[in-house]
């Protein structure tokens, strides 16, 4: 493919992702989601809150600013911290420095890698000694949470009671699947979810044990979970890519559409 090519494809999966992920945002959970204004408020059980758009509808200024400031102030009564998930092509071109004006923290970015799900689609190739197993029980969620513990270092105890809702209850459908050892120790796991009414299913997760990196099983778990997207109609498969995974998936011809930026508010304690 060519650079003219690529770049063509880049721009036509950017607009399909702003008109059918950005402008419909997550399905509602138990936490619930409110239209306020040009943007999309939600709160998830034990993540506090995120707030999501297509476009800011033209507000720029002194009223941008104010409604920045509405937000902040709607969590900051809640008690809880809130994530403006900042698109490197939003406008205005400011908006990251009005964010930090109101208190807001940029986080680590991303990369919106897209690709369609069909040619992405493989048979998993897994390393001697793992095998790829479909989980649906909190016990192996609890696992999940063990293992993406150990890898990030933070806190995941929200993931198990999330993996439970997300793959049985009201909200886009789910299907988490782990690699194992043939003793039984998670060394990764990752997760697809299908966004109905859409084109789109995102992949999430794919952490993986230090002693197990460097065999595949990341590749592994995108070729499944394309699979099961492009087995169920789904076109695209996206990815918000930290750069340690970029280059993997960009090898597996997903291309970047879009740069991602969590700008974070936290209040104080």
């Amino acid at each position: 493919m060519t650079t003219h090519d690529n770049d063509r494809r880049a721009a036509a999966y950017r607009a399909a992702y702003d008109e059918q992920l950005r402008a419909r945002g997550f399905a509602p959970g138990p936490g619930g989601a409110e239209r306020v204004g040009p943007v999309l408020r939600r709160t998830a059980p034990g993540q506090g809150g995120l707030i999501l758009y297509r476009d800011l509808g033209g507000l720029d200024g002194p009223e941008l600013d104010a409604f920045i400031a509405a937000q902040r102030d709607h969590f900051a009564a809640l008690g809880q911290p809130v994530e403006w998930k900042y698109h490197g092509h939003d406008l205005p071109t400011d908006l990251p420095e009005r964010l930090v004006a109101a208190g807001f923290a940029p986080g680590e970015g991303e990369t919106v890698v897209i690709g369609e799900a069909a040619e992405v689609a493989a048979e998993p190739v897994l390393p001697e000694g793992v095998r790829l197993r479909e989980v649906t029980t909190r016990g192996d969620f609890d696992r999940i949470q063990t293992l993406a513990e150990e890898v990030w270092g933070d806190d995941w105890s929200w993931l198990p009671t999330a993996m439970e809702r997300w793959t049985s209850g009201d909200e886009d459908p789910c299907t988490v699947l782990v690699a194992e050892s043939l003793a039984g120790e998670v060394v990764c796991a990752a997760w697809i979810r299908y966004h109905t009414g859409t084109e789109f299913a995102s992949l999430w997760g794919g952490a993986t044990l230090p002693n197990w990196r460097g065999r595949g099983l990341y590749r592994a778990l995108v070729a499944a979970r394309a699979t099961l997207a492009a087995a169920q109609g789904f076109r695209y498969v996206q990815v918000d890519a930290l750069e340690s995974s970029r280059p993997i998936l960009a090898r597996l011809g997903l291309v970047a559409a879009a740069t991602t930026t969590p700008y974070v508010w936290r209040p104080e304690r």
